[in-house]
């Protein structure tokens, strides 16, 4: 699975973001910024052993992989929970449950959904925001 990036510079530094992560930083070249934003999904997954490879891919644009998908899966939901600021509670509610448990699971990276389960989970945390999988297999954010 690859999640998109983007990449720009601005002034004396490059930036660079990956959207559906929420996730941005910079660098004062291409590769440094790359290289900063896999640091940065690694730190959020706070997982040892866990790593992200960038690949560049065209004019202002990078996708971001890892071998170890269920934890690149956990960190996207937890961050989308997190930047809707829903509580577990809210979002068990949403799923039709009452154990905030299952979807925690999840995001801990204990359990790794189906893509069918991956798209009920994201309808859950992000209503409203459409997500289409592409030739790669990966979830990616549309524009509304």
């Amino acid at each position: 699975m690859r999640l998109d990036g983007r990449i720009w510079r601005d002034g004396r530094f490059w930036l660079a973001e990956v959207p559906l992560l929420d996730a941005m930083t910079q660098g004062r070249s291409e590769r440094e910024a790359y290289r900063m934003i896999a640091d940065l999904i690694e730190t959020m997954a706070n997982k040892r052993g866990f790593a992200v490879s960038v690949h560049p891919a065209g004019r202002h644009r990078f996708e971001i992989e890892s071998s170890d998908v269920g934890t690149l899966v956990a960190v996207m939901l937890r961050r989308l929970r997190e930047k809707q600021g829903l509580p577990l509670s809210e979002l068990a509610k949403r799923l039709g449950s009452s154990s905030k448990t299952a979807y925690a699971r999840y995001e801990q990276g204990k359990a790794v959904p189906t893509v069918t389960k991956l798209f009920e989970l994201l309808a859950a945390v992000a209503p409203g925001i459409e997500f289409a999988i592409d030739q790669r297999g990966g979830p990616h954010k549309r524009a509304a």
